[in-house]
């Protein structure tokens, strides 16, 4: 019987049947395509993206207009901040199984956690409002209409597509969605760059000891690390594995944690990598065009692309406007579902987008509320920029403490087990909470300031 096994694994061998095939005669290579690398990348890619949203783009926008190339060596300084405070946040939700509510609501007071989601629930809120105007109003620059109109369809579109859609569909939809950000480095092209000026600018940082500088580069820190992500990539690992049955939080099943780890600190490397670029592009092409032009008053996305038409033509101003509808498709559904996720997860309710709306009924009409009420603002004679002004200053005042929170969280054994955050990364996120913290305390002193100027 040995024998014969033997005869039959040769003759097995010898005939290139089963998994043993020559090496002449193996399978053609595959052709390489984007879809499987977008396949491949999961909540990091979507979150860094989302990051660049409409009100992201004003702000950019504003940064290189007013202050031309110097101001591009911020991106390299958020760049490693930021990736690490996104990394630490995915590998709480893979760990664990929970996003930052859900564990916050296990370890620590109750009061704690329910001014930490009041206060993002208002932020998320203000800033979707502020986004779906923005779209509204680089539509009507593309197409014409009513702005009112474009608001409805864009916000109406979005919640119910989170809420009908199947998960896996909807989570490729929003990583297709990535690819409209690419819309910025095309308007690149129609920018005369002073390429020397502009990588000095990049690589050497020049700093301007005054108000309207150091306003900027805490609008920029402000926008680049935003509390919602947090919420966002932490949940969106912890419903990876609610979706996919064969994994579990590493805390109750230790194998392939290493494997898990490097796949998250890939996937956010690639992502905040790319919200670095697209922000980078938008800089530069704001600082070639309109600063070189001499208009440095920029206050939204929408203007900026406007802006851009007698400068670089009508084509640059379609390609931003473009960018600024794909952008925001993108990132009112994180914003939603991230105070979704912040709100279901603190009341220990089924949440989740792949669940069905019967399923996490609360979890849906929180989610439609803040869209909803969103929605509802752009009817109101509440200034956008006002309301964006003010949803940065509390994003900045809550970024901070999540930070803060996120860290003890991700060093504490009985949450996240032997899995605790340590070395490098643990510094790393302890220095990116202190860079926001400065930032705060610089918004403070400048809102002082500028008061009694």
């Amino acid at each position: 019987m040995a024998d014969r096994t033997k005869s039959n694994s040769k003759h097995r061998k010898h005939t290139g049947s089963g998994h043993d095939k020559p090496a002449n005669k193996a399978e053609p290579a595959k052709r390489f395509h984007f879809r499987y690398v977008l396949k491949a990348l999961g909540p990091g890619l979507i979150t860094g993206a989302s990051d660049d949203d409409p009100s992201g783009i004003g702000t950019y926008s504003q940064a290189g207009a007013q202050l031309g190339y110097g101001i591009g060596w911020t991106m390299l300084l958020t760049f490693p901040l930021m990736a690490a405070i996104q990394e630490i946040s995915a590998r709480v939700g893979r760990v664990t199984g929970h996003g930052i509510s859900g564990n916050a609501c296990r370890h620590y007071s109750a009061w704690l956690l329910h001014v930490v989601v009041t206060l993002l629930f208002i932020a998320n809120t203000i800033n979707i409002a502020a986004d779906l105007g923005a779209m509204a109003d680089a539509a009507k620059l593309l197409i014409g209409g009513h702005s009112i109109v474009y608001v409805l369809l864009f916000g109406v579109t979005s919640v119910l597509a989170q809420i009908f859609l199947d998960y896996k569909r909807y989570v490729a939809v929003l990583k297709w969605l990535t690819l409209s950000l690419f819309a910025y480095v095309a308007a690149l092209a129609f920018a005369k760059v002073e390429w020397g000026e502009a990588l000095a600018g990049i690589l050497i940082p020049r700093m301007s000891w005054n108000f309207d500088y150091f306003t900027t580069i805490v609008a920029i820190l402000g926008t680049t690390i935003s509390p919602y992500l947090f919420f966002w990539q932490a949940s969106q690992e912890a419903e990876d594995q609610r979706v996919d049955k064969t994994k579990r939080p590493l805390i109750e099943k230790h194998y392939g944690a290493r494997r898990e780890f490097s796949r998250i600190r890939a996937d956010t490397i690639i992502g905040m990598a790319f919200s670095n670029l697209i922000a980078l592009s938008i800089i530069v092409t704001a600082a070639a065009t309109l600063h070189a032009a001499g208009k440095t008053d920029i206050k939204s996305s929408a203007e900026a692309a406007e802006a851009l038409r007698p400068i670089a033509g009508a084509f640059a101003e379609a390609i931003f406007a473009l960018g600024i509808v794909g952008t925001g498709l993108l990132a009112i559904p994180v914003l939603a579902g991230a105070t979704a996720y912040a709100v279901g997860e603190g009341r220990r309710w089924p949440v989740g987008l792949a669940r069905k709306p019967k399923e996490a009924a609360a979890f849906y009409a929180v989610l439609a509320l803040s869209a909803g009420i969103g929605i509802a603002l752009n009817f109101t004679p509440i200034n956008p920029i006002s309301a964006l002004y003010w949803s940065a200053v509390i994003n900045g005042v809550l970024a901070v403490p999540v930070m803060v929170l996120l860290m003890f969280m991700a060093r504490r054994r009985d949450v996240m087990g032997r899995f605790v955050v340590n070395g490098p990364l643990y510094w790393l996120g302890w220095l990116s909470t202190a860079a926001m913290l400065l930032s705060v305390v610089a918004m403070g002193v400048g809102f002082f300031v500028g008061g009694n100027s």
